[in-house]
C-alpha cells in the first residue's frame, strides 16, 4: 500500500473555518485529519502539498517511519504551522491502518482500558446563577456533570486585581449555590496573567470551593515559573495546549510543574506523539486531560486516544451543534450520561467525512484579538 495524494479541504464552520486533510492511497483506503487553526487557515495547503513531497509513495501503515522522516527533514522544528498539519496526517494514517486491518484503531493502541470516555463542555453567563443554568441543560441534554468556565466577573486589564479575585470566588460560590455537590467546573484565564503571584492569589480564591483544575494562568514559556506555581497553590493546575511534542511536556512534567497536562491531538503531532507524551506523564504521576475546543475528527482520534491510556482523565468536548460541523462526518461522538462511547465495530477512527458539507465553502477568516488595557498597550489573550 503506498501514499498517492493529500489533499486539503478548508471547511466553513459559521464563524471561521477549518482545514481537514484527507490522505489517499493506491488500494483505495483513505483517511482523515484535522488541523487546528494556530495560524492563517490557508497555509495549510501548501504546508499538505510539501508533506507529499517527502512522504509520496511511502507505507501509510509505517506510522512511526513517516513522523520520524518528516521531523527529519523539516530539519527545524516546525512550529505553530508545520506541526498542525503534521498531526492532521498523522491522524490520518492512523484511520488508514485500521481500516486496513479491519479493526478500531485503539485495538492498533494496545486495546481499550475502559469503555467510555468522560467528558465536560463550556458553560458561562453574565452571574453564577446563569452559568450554572447553562450547567443544567448541558446535563439535561446530554448528561454532561463536568464544566469550565472563565474566572474573570471584571475587566482583569481594568480592576484592581483584590477585586478580580473576590468576585471570581463569589461567582464560584453561586454557582456551587445552584448545582449539585458531585459536578466538576474547571477555571480557564486563558494565560492571560503575566505575574505568577497574581495567578496564586487567583488560585486561593478559587479554592474554597473545589475547582476540578485551574488551567493555564500563564503563557507557558518560562517553566521555572511555573514549578515556583505548582509549589505554592492549592488546587490542580493544567497546562499544555500551547506545547509541541513529548521534549516540551518532558521539560514541564520533569521539574513537577503541572498536575494535569493537556496536549492537543491537532497540535503536538498526532496521536503517536502523544501517547509518548502521556506515557511520560504516567511514569511522572501526571494525569491526561486533552485539549480538545475542536471539531468531529479531532474528538474520533481523542476518544481512540483515550480509550486505550490509562492516565487519562477527562476530554475537552463540543457538541457539533456548537460550530455548524454536525453534518461533517455520518455518525459523530457525541455523549450519553456525560460520556462518549467507544465503537468496537467501526474500524479506523470509527467516522465517515461527508465530503459534500466541507466542499466549495466560503472562507472565513477568524483570528485572536488581544485586548487594549486602559493606558494603550496590549493585553494577553
Amino acid at each position: 500500500m503506498r501514499i498517492t495524494a493529500i489533499k486539503t479541504f478548508v471547511a466553513n464552520a459559521g464563524s471561521f473555518s477549518r482545514a481537514l486533510l484527507k490522505v489517499e492511497t493506491d488500494e483505495g483506503l483513505y483517511g482523515w485529519g484535522e488541523v487546528y487553526s494556530t495560524g492563517p487557515d490557508l497555509s495549510v495547503e501548501p504546508i499538505a502539498d510539501y508533506l507529499f513531497k517527502l512522504i509520496g509513495g511511502e507505507d501509510p501503515r509505517r506510522i512511526e517511519f513517516i513522523m520520524m522522516k518528516l521531523m527529519q527533514e523539516f530539519r527545524f522544528p516546525p512550529g505553530g504551522v508545520g506541526m498542525p498539519a503534521i498531526s492532521a496526517l498523522d491522524h490520518a494514517l492512523w484511520d488508514i491502518s485500521g481500516k486496513a486491518a479491519g479493526l478500531p484503531v485503539y485495538m492498533l493502541l494496545g486495546g481499550a482500558v475502559r469503555d467510555r470516555i468522560r467528558v465536560y463542555r463550556g458553560a458561562g453567563g453574565r452571574n453564577g446563577k446563569e452559568t450554572a443554568e447553562a450547567a443544567h441543560k448541558l446535563h439535561e441534554s446530554h448528561g454532561f456533570t463536568a464544566f469550565k468556565t472563565g474566572p474573570f466577573q471584571i475587566d482583569p486589564d481594568a480592576s484592581r486585581w483584590g477585586r478580580v479575585c473576590s468576585e471570581a470566588a463569589k461567582y464560584f460560590e453561586e454557582i456551587r449555590a445552584h448545582t449539585p455537590d458531585d459536578w466538576e467546573f474547571a477555571f480557564d484565564p486563558h494565560a492571560k496573567i503575566f505575574e505568577p503571584i497574581r495567578a496564586v492569589q487567583l488560585a486561593d480564591a478559587l479554592a474554597p470551593y473545589d475547582p476540578m483544575f485551574f488551567e493555564e494562568p500563564l503563557r507557558p514559556e518560562h517553566i521555572p515559573q511555573w514549578q515556583r506555581l505548582r509549589k505554592q497553590m492549592r488546587v490542580p493546575l493544567a497546562t499544555g495546549e500551547s506545547l509541541f511534542g513529548r521534549f516540551e511536556f518532558l521539560d514541564l512534567i520533569a521539574r513537577n510543574a503541572v498536575d494535569i497536562i493537556q496536549p492537543d491531538v491537532c497540535i503536538c503531532g498526532g496521536l503517536l506523539e502523544m501517547r509518548k507524551i502521556a506515557a511520560i506523564a504516567e511514569a511522572h504521576y501526571v494525569s491526561v486531560a486533552p485539549h480538545n475546543p475542536m471539531g468531529p475528527i479531532s474528538t474520533a482520534v481523542n476518544v481512540h486516544f483515550a480509550a486505550a491510556t490509562h492516565n487519562f482523565t477527562i476530554l475537552e468536548y463540543y457538541l457539533p451543534t456548537d460550530a455548524a460541523w454536525e453534518n461533517w462526518v455520518d455518525e459523530p461522538y457525541v455523549p450519553t450520561d456525560g460520556y462518549l462511547h467507544i465503537r468496537p465495530d467501526r474500524p479506523g477512527l470509527g467516522i465517515e467525512v461527508n465530503e459534500e458539507a466541507i466542499t466549495n465553502n466560503d472562507f472565513v477568516h477568524w483570528q485572536r484579538t488581544c485586548p487594549i488595557r486602559p493606558d494603550g498597550s496590549t493585553g494577553y489573550i
